[in-house]
Formats: structure tokens, C-alpha cells, sequence
């Protein structure tokens, strides 16, 4: 299977000032389609040659899965943003979050201590649970909640290429600008599948 680098639902200037159009020229121009180009040189000649993503990242490891999950995750991340994000959830994900963390500034609030506490680089992520219910991972590197059969809602990138471009090693003005951006009713719609 060949793999490629999906386009984005926005042009790379859409999301400013939130995410310049540099850092998406090279997060998601340069690292992402790195990922994309390294897999398609990896899988010939292995059992993952006509593989899906999801597969390589629930059996894959090393090169295959650290190139494999990136490519998701990058994907789902940057599918999660809109130029008229922000604000809030709305409907069955809010009550979700809800009945979960008690409150939507509650949850904010877990989530930001997440993303701005993991170690180096890595995801946090909201998942749901098959009773619906929601909680925050936290996973390193290319790590994925897909491995432990975990369903995503929600993912910020804290690797520093996500960020550093716009304001340097803040990550907490990378967080606080992430939640002007998203897309809640595609994240609505993950919520809901």
C-alpha cells in the first residue's frame, strides 16, 4: 500500500496567528510528509506491505510503527482544526465531558496540565472508553491509544515542531492557542462513531 500525505481541509494560512503558515509549511510540509515518504521506504518486502494504518499501529514496531503512527496522528491532529474553531463543545461530547470531568473548564484544565507535564515529546490525548465515558493519555513519542485498543477523540502534538516556530519553547502559549482552534463538531463527530 502506498501511502500518502492527506490534504489539509484549509489552506496553510487559515489557522494564523493561532499556527503560522510557516509552522505548517514545515510541521505538516516537511515532518509530516517525512513520515509519509520514510513508511512507503520501509513496508515493501514485510508483513505490513499492504497494511493500513491502524494495523501497523495496533502490531508495528520500531521504524514501521514510530513512521506509521506518526502519519495518523499527524493527520488526526491536523483534521481536528478549523479557521472558525474554537468555543465550545456542543451536544452528546459536551455532556460527555461533563458527566466525566465535571466541567468543560475542568476538563480544559486536565488537559492543559497534560499536554504542558509530558517529558519531551510526545501526545496527549482524550479518549473514549467503551462505556462512553471520557479520560486524558498521555503518550510519548509516536505513541497512540489505537495500541491499547483505546478510541481517540482528540490529540495535541507536543513535540516541539508543533510549536517552536510560532513562540519558541512556551508551550503553554501553544496550548492556549491550540483551544482557539479546534474543531468541535468534527471532534463531535469522532465522539459519536
Amino acid at each position: 500500500m502506498l501511502f500518502e500525505l492527506p490534504k489539509l481541509p484549509y489552506s496553510l494560512d487559515a489557522l494564523a496567528p493561532h499556527i503560522s503558515r510557516q509552522t505548517l509549511e514545515f510541521h505538516y510540509g516537511k515532518h509530516h510528509q517525512a513520515y509519509v515518504n520514510n513508511l512507503n521506504k520501509m513496508v515493501p518486502g514485510t508483513g505490513f506491505e499492504k497494511a493500513n494504518l491502524e494495523d501497523i499501529i495496533k502490531h508495528a514496531d520500531g521504524g514501521i510503527f514510530n513512521n506509521g503512527a506518526q502519519v495518523w496522528n499527524h493527520t488526526f491532529y491536523f483534521e481536528g482544526f478549523s479557521p472558525k474553531g474554537g468555543g465550545l463543545p456542543t451536544g452528546e461530547l459536551a455532556e460527555s465531558i461533563k458527566a466525566s470531568f465535571g466541567s468543560f473548564e475542568e476538563f480544559q484544565a486536565k488537559f492543559n496540565t497534560a499536554a504542558g507535564t509530558l517529558f519531551g515529546a510526545g501526545w496527549v490525548w482524550l479518549i473514549k472508553n467503551d462505556d462512553g465515558t471520557l479520560a486524558i493519555t498521555q503518550e510519548s513519542n509516536a505513541g497512540n491509544p489505537l495500541r491499547k485498543n483505546l478510541k481517540p477523540i482528540l490529540t495535541i502534538d507536543v513535540w516541539e515542531h508543533a510549536y517552536y516556530l510560532d513562540v519558541q519553547n512556551r508551550r503553554p502559549d501553544y496550548i492556549g492557542n491550540f483551544w482557539k482552534i479546534l474543531d468541535w463538531e468534527m471532534i463531535g463527530e469522532r465522539y459519536r462513531r
